[in-house]
């Protein structure tokens, strides 16, 4: 039994903030805390008279670190779950260390001014936390988090040596909009926009923004045409899984997506560079971000199924042998039990997971490590029961 403070209070914090609260039995204690403290009350309304779980809400400002240090200390925490924005994982992991509380969040640090994300801000925290001990559980989310988990799950249990992983993420869903982003645009069209890369042979390889394209046939989904991307689980997993030699990202997107991607690259929209408007100084993304649907809203409109997982090639007992790990969710059934679509559903579990794992102790060690450096039985074991149950392929359809 214990106290969580979940800073954030978008669509994948109403996730988070179901789940702990359904597991009341970990979670005794729930504070909300946003910017917006209205959208924390909404949340906590939602949930309040579902639950034993004692719910609280706060305003804060997750840039600044005094105020983060004061509402930590005010709360007291057994542990912070940041589910705000990837800028504003340095400030919330500062006030982490200054309190002695442990950390966990979805998504590695990325600047506001560069759209440029890698674990390396965050791994620098490395010695300050074991000499605090405390713990940091980075990328706690669906991927990076449980590609990972799955990724470690594979090698304990199937794989002398994995030589070869490939992520794919499938979005079967239809939200009935022309253009819309299934989490935070700013940070969806960021990463879709940016320069491929991939691990292999010990160095990254970059391709153009969706340069190499494959088709796959997804499980209760169909063929779907897919793009390889770069995501920060390929770095952590790079040093984390020994013997690999490639490692690869691929998500899907339909064609009207990528048309209406393209049209405003062409025109500036997607640009993270200042630019003067009526005397005021914008960004032209995030005035994007403001026209376009809030994530949060896809949830009712939202019909059809993620398909999410890994497909490994190694060893196993001198032999080469396959394998696929994946989850299938469906965006009418999430909506159905926490009032979101799959999307957000599919991170908000893994971060309630990884969060009651740090609690209980069972992924508790000084320092700051990714999802794929603890045991993974229990966290896959946990996805069983709490919502996203997992399929093993052990003869898949390869890639190449």
């Amino acid at each position: 039994m214990g106290k969580v403070l979940i800073i954030g209070a978008g669509g994948v914090a109403g996730v988070a903030v179901h789940k702990c609260a359904q597991n009341s039995d970990v979670f005794s204690e729930i504070c909300i805390a946003s910017r917006n403290r209205d959208k924390c009350d909404a949340l906590k309304a939602q949930v309040e008279g579902k639950t034993s779980a004692k719910i609280t809400t706060a305003q804060v400002d997750a840039t600044d670190v005094p105020a983060l240090i004061a509402l930590i200390e005010q709360e007291r925490p057994d542990v912070v779950l940041n589910l705000a924005l990837p800028y504003h994982d340095l400030p919330i992991m500062d006030a982490c260390l200054a309190t002695k509380v442990h950390y966990v969040d979805t998504a590695n640090y990325e600047p506001e001014d560069t759209a440029k994300f890698e674990y390396s801000w965050q791994w620098a925290y490395r010695d300050r936390y074991e000499q605090a001990g405390i713990t940091a559980l980075l990328g706690s989310g669906f991927d990076p988090g449980v590609t990972g988990v799955f990724s470690a799950y594979a090698l304990k249990h199937y794989f002398d040596e994995i030589h070869y992983i490939d992520i794919l993420d499938c979005n079967g869903g239809d939200h009935g909009y022309p253009f819309a982003t299934n989490f935070n645009p700013e940070i969806n069209i960021r990463e879709v926009s940016a320069r491929g890369r991939y691990w292999e042979n010990g160095q990254w390889i970059e391709t153009e923004p969706m340069e190499i394209k494959r088709v796959y046939n997804f499980d209760q989904v169909g063929e779907k045409d897919m793009y390889l991307l770069y995501h920060e689980e390929l770095e952590s997993l790079a040093q984390n899984i020994p013997g690999l030699k490639r490692i690869r990202f691929f998500m899907t997107f339909g064609e009207s997506y990528l048309r209406h991607l393209q049209c405003l690259e062409n025109v500036g929209m997607t640009s993270i560079e200042p630019i003067q408007f009526e005397g005021k100084e914008i960004i032209p993304l995030q005035f994007l971000k403001a026209v376009l649907p809030d994530p949060a809203s896809l949830g009712p409109r939202t019909k059809g199924k993620t398909n999410i997982g890994c497909i490994f090639q190694g060893i196993k007992d001198g032999e080469a042998k396959s394998l696929y790990i994946y989850n299938v969710c469906d965006h009418e059934e999430c909506y159905r039990e926490v009032g979101s679509q799959a999307v957000s559903y599919t991170t908000g579990v893994p971060a309630m997971i990884g969060t009651m794992l740090v609690m209980q102790g069972l992924w508790r060690r000084p320092g700051v490590f990714n999802v794929e450096e603890f045991d993974p039985d229990p966290f896959m074991d946990a996805l069983n029961k709490w919502g996203l149950p997992w399929q093993i392929d052990e003869n898949p359809k390869l890639v190449d």
